[in-house]
């Protein structure tokens, strides 16, 4: 009788529900229609297919990524809450902003890669350069110095202009816009000679002749452009910076929920349809092979820039 009672109990309590049980919240940092929002959409989709639940988008634009980074630096801990992370957002916003409402190193459990975002290093048809070497040579011998574009301070395209002429050894005059389309405006009027930005604005002047791209500054060739050679291969391997993208939660995350969400990223990265989609619209799918391995790239990365903004002298803007 007391067994019978026993197992009666069992059956009358709910059975634990799997998790994830309701949709989730993907902050992007940015506004809608830019390289973020579209390889956030396009990856979550398929990662919502296998998780069981939707992934509802939130567009939280302002401070160069900041105010949407906070907003998961402060959420829960449960896994629900979900930045779409990236170089420009995340790792140089925080170096080069005079006050950051969180600690980057700590805020986060990151989850893993998605992508890179090649930068590409173009000039207006007029400079006679066709490489790295006859820019580095030009740049010396131009008086006054010659300028550079940027999507703005701070910005990824700043830090990667600030490389770039380090690792050149010149001196270059910076002309900060307020954001891309303008500064590729006056690029390909001519006023500014030289602009490194991503791969994907940039890429159908480059066919069409109006503007001529030296070098990708990534790893390894684009397959956007397979024949525009490598920074490494142009001489300069230390001038590194394609953008990433990645997926990060709340620190204190349960480990295993970050783990189930990093397989089901990967999963979803493997599929030759998502790989299309990134790729033609300008990214490389770069998966991680963990959350921890995904944890020490984040650290190098940042690492990596803190050089080059110390050495610019690039802290502290507001």
């Amino acid at each position: 009788m007391i067994r019978l009672v026993f197992c009666l109990l069992l059956l009358a309590v709910p059975a634990r529900a799997e998790w994830p049980e309701k949709p989730f919240r993907l902050v992007i940092p940015f506004t809608p229609g830019g390289t973020n929002d579209i390889i956030g959409r396009i990856v979550t989709e398929g990662m919502g297919r296998r998780l069981g639940q939707n992934f509802i988008i939130e567009n939280r634009g302002g401070a160069g990524g900041m105010l949407g980074a906070d907003i998961v630096a402060k959420a829960a801990p449960d896994g629900y809450t979900i930045l779409l992370g990236g170089s420009g957002s995340l790792t140089i916003s925080s170096l080069v902003h005079a006050r950051v409402p969180f600690d980057v190193a700590n805020a986060f459990a990151p989850i893993g890669l998605m992508a890179l975002g090649p930068n590409v290093i173009v000039v207006h048809p007029s400079v006679p350069v066709q490489s790295l070497r006859e820019l580095q040579a030009y740049a010396r011998a131009a008086r006054p110095p010659i300028s550079y574009a940027s999507p703005g301070v701070g910005s990824t395209g700043h830090a990667a202009g600030v490389m770039l002429l380090q690792a050149l050894g010149v001196e270059m005059e910076h002309i900060p816009y307020r954001g891309t389309a303008p500064a590729l405006t006056d690029v390909m009027a001519g006023r500014i000679p030289l602009f490194t930005n991503a791969l994907a604005p940039m890429q159908p002047y480059i066919e069409s002749g109006r503007l001529r791209a030296l070098a990708i500054a990534g790893p390894r060739r684009s397959p956007a452009m397979p024949n525009l050679p490598t920074t490494a291969e142009a001489g300069f391997p230390e001038v590194q910076a394609a953008t990433w993208f990645g997926l990060l939660a709340t620190a204190g995350t349960p480990a295993d929920r970050i783990a189930k969400m990093h397989a089901a990223l990967n999963a979803t990265l493997a599929e030759p349809e998502v790989r299309r989609r990134l790729e033609e619209g300008g990214s490389e799918v770069e998966a991680s092979d963990s959350p921890a391995a995904f944890t020490r790239y984040f650290a190098e990365d940042r690492a990596r820039w803190a050089v080059v903004i110390d050495r610019a002298g690039m802290r502290g803007a507001e």
